[in-house]
């Protein structure tokens, strides 16, 4: 049994997986390539995003594997035979244990080392593509659009990078309309992302409401052109990236960086140790939902909606707690009550599929002579 839950769940585990990562790949694939990137970034970036997938998809693979053996245990009568022979449910919930603390072990290795190392990988990624994507903007000779209200033209750009004759066209801003004149320019690395920085040139403010035109004239002037791709090109660190270690107990400095609240990271931290508990619950509820009905040549389809419907229980309570944890950082021991909930059900179902069933048996009737 325990052989059939494995390479089930493995088939199960490899379809969810493509199919989560097919709808994820198409945006990713449209958003390099349509960059400029070649097709190992894709890969690579596709990669990095895999730990994450299979982190989501894991418990459901292990549902539907325990469903589909179970059932098609129970219509061969495997069950039935086992059953006859002295096993109780609990008993014959075994492989199904160790299945579900096998997946379990595998969602704890994804939560606490792969999807944090991945976010941080793909976050570092994602800050150099943004820079290079800024020096292929750079061209000379040709009017760009790298941004809605932006136009950026280069007349000239010599072998020492030094760009001659610019134009800056900045609209984004309503009412106001921005034209930036500069001799030379250079684009430079900071802390905060590139920045152009431009030479002998001259700023034309037009306001559109009162039709006034101000004209700066400067010796240099710095712009953010990091801005023209994206709001930043650099990603603070989020609570993903975090160790698990760290956000148990989180530093006001680590919060201070991040951003997060204190609530916000005890939850993260403890939801982490809960879900690999998840694939294991998963598992019971799905053989014990289905080993209260017994055998029936019309199969286990209401065990089987059953089961489904105490799982998204499950999963409704997880969301209710996720709510009140993040909120306060007080009541980050509710995290923990949809699984203490989810193994009383997987028992209480284990407990009414063991009760002793009388079976009526037929008394012959005497004929009389």
């Amino acid at each position: 049994m325990l052989s059939q839950l494995m390479m089930l769940f493995g088939f199960f585990a490899l379809v969810l997986v493509s199919v989560y990562w097919v709808n994820r790949a198409v945006a990713l694939f449209d958003q390099l390539i349509s960059d400029g990137q070649s097709a190992w970034v894709f890969l690579e970036f596709t990669a990095l995003t895999l730990p994450n997938v299979i982190r989501l998809v894991l418990p459901i693979a292990a549902f539907v594997a325990t469903i589909y053996v179970t059932n098609r245990l129970s219509a061969e009568s495997e069950l039935v035979v086992m059953q006859a022979t002295g096993f109780s449910p609990v008993r014959l919930a075994r492989p199904v244990v160790y299945f579900g603390l096998i997946v379990g072990l595998m969602m704890a290795i994804l939560v606490h080392v792969l999807v944090p190392a991945s976010r941080t990988k793909l976050a570092e990624r994602r800050g150099e593509i943004a820079e290079n994507i800024t020096a292929r903007f750079l061209s000379e000779g040709a009017f760009l659009h790298p941004a809605s209200g932006i136009t950026f033209y280069i007349r000239q750009i010599t072998p020492t990078g030094e760009m001659q004759d610019i134009f800056l066209s900045d609209t984004r801003k309503p009412g106001q309309h921005t034209t930036y004149t500069a001799e030379r320019a250079l684009v430079v690395r900071s802390d905060t992302g590139p920045k152009l920085v431009m030479f002998e040139g001259m700023a034309q403010t037009l306001t559109t409401a009162s039709e006034r035109l101000s004209v700066t004239r400067f010796a240099d002037f710095a712009f953010d052109i990091g801005t023209l791709i994206s709001s930043s090109t650099r990603r603070p660190l989020s609570v993903e990236e975090l160790p698990t270690s760290a956000l148990l107990a989180p530093t006001e400095s680590v919060m201070a960086e991040i951003g997060a609240t204190r609530s916000a990271m005890l939850y993260a931290g403890h939801e982490r140790l809960t879900q690999p508990f998840l694939a294991l619950i998963a598992a019971l509820i799905g053989f014990a939902g289905l080993m209260t009905g017994g055998f029936s040549r019309f199969g286990l389809w209401r065990q089987i909606t059953g089961s489904v419907v105490l799982l998204i229980l499950v999963q409704f309570l997880a969301n209710g707690a996720a709510n009140l944890a993040a909120e306060n950082a007080t009541l980050w021991p509710v995290v923990y009550v949809p699984v203490l909930v989810g193994f009383a059900i997987a028992g209480l179902l284990l407990a009414f599929a063991g009760r002793v069933r009388r079976v009526r048996r037929a008394v012959p009737s005497v004929v009389a002579s």
